[in-house]
Order: structure tokens, then C-alpha cells, then sequence
């Protein structure tokens, strides 16, 4: 019996044996051996499955790359890629080289450091101090003194003086921006003297401190001779036009812009203009300044709203970045939009300066901009809305102007024209 079952196991044996060396020689046909292995896994009962308990650490191979990508070859559904860590990020290279700085000429160069100023966006700063200068002149008409009294070398000196504080800001903020590494993949607003290689980055922040010390100068020679609260607003605008942008994070990088903005270009350049050709204020000269502080502000926001995904990306922080677009845009209707409250407030009441009213001939101009805002869904389309705000800006304030001027002449006018009879009792 025990020599049966000895036998029946050497036979057993050599029959694993045979089996072995078939399964071996068979791994010659590679192509045959791997499309009946193929289609037999498919075949496999849970019962063959090998647990993972059961399974040591040591006994799961390692299966190579190369393998891998082979096994995704035949099933286009597994992709197999690297995550090696690069070692560097390269940079695109320009495709316009600039020429060196030497070799160009001074046209060349008045040209790009005139782009490089913003001319578009000097009115902001010009016309609050035009429409306070022109307020503080038609309040000294009278019949007594029919042609007012008004300082043109102050208001010259103020005017440019504003004027270079604008300019040394703007040099300022392109220089901290390309140190913040902001504004490097905007193609659509104007200055990035340094980003795109024209002027070297110690030639922008020297040319812009330079201007900001003039301006400084020339505001201090007329603030001087006025009262100690004009000597405030000097040192105030000064301050902001150094920090608005500067030094490491400026206030436009703290979601201040806009507020910043409000100030500057609306009640401070107004009323310091008035100041410098009157010595006091005036509460409604003030009414006039918001609104064209509120008109500034929906362009800066427009503007912030525009460059929202490079701001995002340099980590600037602005209102538009935090808000979001549509919260954005609804800040923008609703601060452009108020810059009308306060005209239509002193003008509507009896016996009120209704000429003001005048600031509604630029409603058409106002729907243009709101329909392009509510239509626009990526900022990169609202550089034309922005274009549209500051035009509205700038007639909104010369209607206002001219209002003023009106209101002030016409009783003056009728009184010369009409001696012999008496002045009508006109709502102006």
C-alpha cells in the first residue's frame, strides 16, 4: 500500500514537473503567452484573489516604471506620468528685444517716458483742482466786484505742482510693482516702464522721487502762505502718493485704493484748491468734491476689477479680488451711480442753483458705461468700460463747471444788459 502511494506521488511529481518546464518553454512566444494571460485574468474567480491580510510586506513586488507604461499601452484608460520635481522655471523670452537705453534717441526717449506718466489718467488729479479754483472765483461775483477775485500764479503753482505729485506716483508704483512682481502679465493698462524692459528699474524710482520732491516743493510754497489746515492737506497728499504703492505693500495693496482714492481726488484736491484762492472752506464746494471723488473712485475700482487675476496672482490685495466679480460690479454701479446723488440733491430744492442740473446731460454717457460693466464677464473686457468712466468723469465735472460759471454771471449779465430794470428773481 505505502509503495502504491509512493508511487502515485513521483508520478504526481514528474507530472508538476513536465507542467513546469511546458509553462517555461512556452514563455519563448511572448505575444501568444501574454494575450492567453490576458484573456484568462478576466476569467478569475473572487476565489483567487489573494487577500491583503494574508499577504506579507516583503512578498508585494515592485513593479518598475517601464512596466507601468507598458501595461498602458494596452489599456489606454491608465496613464502612467512622472512626478519628478523640476528643478528650475524658465521664463518666456520677449519677443520684441528693446534696444539698449544709450541708443536711443531723445525723441525716443521723451516718447516712452510720456507713456510711462499715464497722461490718460491726469485729469483725475486736474480737474478737482480746476473745479475748486473755478468754485472759490464765482463766489467772489458780485455787482460790486462783477469780475471776482481770483489768483492765477497760485493756482498755476497748485496746478502743476498736483500735476508732478500725480506723475512721481505713478513712476513710484511701476517701480514697486515690478519689485512685488505685479502687472507682469497685463498687456492692457499703460505704464510697466520696468516690466517690459524700457527703462531700468533705478531710473523709474529716481525720475519718480524726483518728481514727487518738486511737487512737494512747489505745494509748500503756496500752502505757506495760506493757513496751517493747507499745510495738512499738502503733507497728507504728499504721504499718499509715496505709499499708495510703496514701500513693500503699498495702500492699494491692502484693499485701501479705492478709499484712498475718494480722499485724494475728491474732498482734498477740491477743497485745497478753494483754499489756495479763499483761505477757508465751504460746505458746498465739499457736496461738489464727493461727487467727483465718488466718479474717481468707480474708475479706480473698474481699473482694480480689470487687473483682478494678475492682482490675485502677485498677491495684491484689492477690494475687486476679494469681492469677486459680480459683488464687484455691483460696488461699481452702485459708487458711480451715487456721484449724481449730491448734484441732484442741492439742485432740485425752490430757490436752488437749478442750473446744476446740467450734470444730467451726461446721462447717455453714464449708460454706456453701466450697460458695458453689467454686460462684461471677465475683466479683461472691461478696459473699455474704464476708458468710458473717466470720459464721463471729465464731462460730468466741465457741465459742473459751467453751471457754476452760469449761475454766478447770468444775474451780472442781466444787470448790464438791462439797467433800468430791476434784476428778475431767476432760480440761479
Amino acid at each position: 500500500m505505502s509503495n502504491f502511494m509512493q508511487s502515485n506521488d513521483s508520478s504526481n511529481n514528474n507530472d508538476s514537473d513536465s507542467t513546469t518546464s511546458t509553462s517555461v518553454s512556452n514563455n519563448d512566444d511572448s505575444d501568444s503567452t501574454i494575450l492567453t494571460s490576458a484573456s484568462k485574468t478576466k476569467k478569475m474567480t473572487s476565489s483567487q484573489i489573494v487577500m491583503a491580510e494574508s499577504v506579507q510586506a516583503e512578498e508585494v513586488p515592485t513593479i518598475p516604471l517601464g512596466s507601468l507604461q507598458t501595461v498602458s499601452e494596452f489599456h489606454p484608460d491608465i496613464s502612467v506620468h512622472s512626478v519628478a520635481p523640476k528643478d528650475s522655471v524658465m521664463l518666456p523670452v520677449p519677443l520684441v528685444e528693446q534696444p539698449p537705453q544709450n541708443k536711443r534717441s531723445l525723441g525716443e526717449r521723451l516718447t516712452i517716458l510720456w507713456e510711462g506718466i499715464r497722461p490718460g489718467y491726469l485729469p483725475l488729479s486736474l480737474l478737482p483742482i480746476i473745479l475748486g479754483s473755478v468754485a472759490a472765483w464765482t463766489q467772489s461775483i458780485s455787482p460790486k466786484t462783477p469780475r471776482g477775485e481770483f489768483h492765477p500764479i497760485r493756482f498755476v503753482i497748485i496746478l502743476i505742482a498736483v500735476l508732478l505729485l500725480q506723475i512721481g506716483t505713478n513712476l513710484v508704483n511701476d517701480y514697486y510693482d515690478y519689485l512685488n512682481g505685479i502687472d507682469f502679465s497685463n498687456s492692457l493698462g499703460p505704464g510697466g516702464l520696468i516690466q517690459q524692459g524700457l527703462v531700468k528699474p533705478a531710473r523709474v524710482l529716481s525720475y519718480g522721487l524726483a518728481a514727487l520732491v518738486l511737487g512737494a516743493l512747489l505745494g509748500a510754497y503756496v500752502a505757506i502762505s495760506g493757513s496751517w489746515l493747507l499745510v495738512v492737506f499738502g503733507l497728507l497728499g504728499l504721504l499718499a502718493a509715496y505709499f499708495y504703492s510703496g514701500p513693500r505693500r503699498g495702500l492699494s495693496s491692502r484693499a485701501l485704493g479705492e478709499l484712498i482714492s475718494f480722499c485724494i481726488f475728491g474732498p482734498l484736491l477740491t477743497l485745497g484748491a478753494y483754499m489756495v484762492q479763499t483761505g477757508y472752506l465751504d460746505r458746498l464746494v465739499f457736496i461738489y468734491s464727493i461727487s467727483l471723488g465718488l466718479l474717481a473712485t468707480a474708475f479706480i475700482h473698474i481699473n482694480n476689477m480689470r487687473d483682478a487675476e494678475s492682482d490675485a496672482q502677485a498677491g495684491k490685495d484689492t477690494l475687486a479680488s476679494m469681492l469677486g466679480f459680480r459683488l464687484s460690479r455691483t460696488l461699481y454701479l452702485i459708487v458711480v451711480l451715487g456721484a449724481y446723488a449730491p448734484i441732484v440733491a442741492l439742485a432740485l430744492p425752490r430757490h436752488a442753483p437749478h442750473l446744476l442740473l446740467l450734470v444730467l446731460w451726461t446721462l447717455p454717457g453714464l449708460v454706456i458705461a453701466v450697460t458695458g460693466a453689467v454686460r462684461a464677464y471677465s475683466p479683461a473686457s472691461l478696459n473699455i468700460v474704464m476708458q468710458q468712466t473717466l470720459k464721463l468723469e471729465v464731462l460730468f465735472t466741465l457741465l459742473l463747471i459751467v453751471a457754476l460759471v452760469v449761475t454766478a454771471m447770468f444775474p451780472i449779465l442781466l444787470d448790464l444788459l438791462l439797467p433800468h430794470l430791476p434784476v428778475l428773481n431767476l432760480p440761479f
